[in-house]
């Protein structure tokens, strides 16, 4: 079968009204390797590279309280670095390279839901901070 755990999506498709860092960059935690007082960062399984973590607030004024902010995991040699801050706004607006999505399932209090674990090869500033098109909207259509 061709499906895999991971599946790849574009920028747009997750973060249709854009992304914004809401954290630092950190290292991932390799739990089953780190030791108290010696802790030990997560790598890659595929490429070996350290797993860094940043905090996005996806800007859907829809979304759910509950998946307004999620945790993007990056894939690199040195810790990436999130791109500066837009005059006049209060977060970093964001796009990642790479992007892959991996559902689970979640239990929580009890009930099974649908949740989704986010990697990338790379984040960087947006082409443009203006408006954007829904997925599926033509512009040029007039």
């Amino acid at each position: 079968m061709a499906i895999k755990n991971k599946f790849p999506v574009a920028m747009g498709d997750v973060f249709p009204h854009g992304a914004f860092v809401v954290s630092e960059v950190e290292p991932v935690r390799d739990f089953d390797k780190s030791s108290p007082g010696r802790p030990v960062q997560q790598t890659d399984k595929d490429s070996g590279l350290p797993v860094w973590s940043v905090s996005v607030l996806d800007a859907d004024p829809e979304a759910r309280r509950t998946d307004k902010t999620v945790t993007v995991k990056i894939a690199a040699p040195h810790q990436p670095v999130p791109p500066e801050a837009a005059a006049g706004l209060p977060f970093r607006p964001v796009e990642f390279d790479g992007l892959t999505v991996t559902p689970y399932v979640q239990e929580t209090g009890g009930r099974p839901r649908v949740a989704y674990s986010f990697r990338a090869a790379g984040m960087r500033a947006p082409a443009g901070h203006g408006h954007r098109p829904a997925p599926g909207k033509n512009q040029d259509a007039a």
